[in-house]
């Protein structure tokens, strides 16, 4: 199998509050609405696919490799969202998040050691 792109889903309970959180997130608006109740954010090789889906909202993580957390922490908390402290880790620093709907979003910053 050759992939061309993988997307992450998200369910939420309101497309709407969520798409204003995760606008204010990526620092833009979705770069489609394919079919009724669905935003994708393209990144890359990847992408968020947000859909309406209320008996499912809640129960998901998102994980994005950012270059440098503490100016997407900063970012984030002018923005508006609530920011929890960077954590250290194993292999990476992280930032963790939820969305409106609890959605676990990790933000993550490789340690420059770590591939050593």
């Amino acid at each position: 199998m050759s992939i061309a792109k993988v997307y992450a889903n998200l369910s939420c309970r309101d497309l709407n509050t969520s798409t204003r959180w995760f606008t204010a997130l990526f620092g833009r608006d979705p770069d489609t609405a394919p079919m009724a109740g669905l935003h994708e954010w393209d990144c890359g090789s990847g992408g968020l696919q947000l859909y309406e889906k209320p008996e499912h909202a809640g129960a998901g993580t998102l994980t994005l490799i950012v270059d440098d957390i503490a100016a997407e922490r900063a970012r984030l908390d002018a923005a508006g969202l609530v920011v929890a402290e960077v954590e250290a880790a194993d292999y990476t620093t992280i930032m963790r998040l939820r969305d409106p709907d609890g959605n676990l979003v990790v933000l993550a910053q490789p340690n420059p050691a770590a591939g050593a």
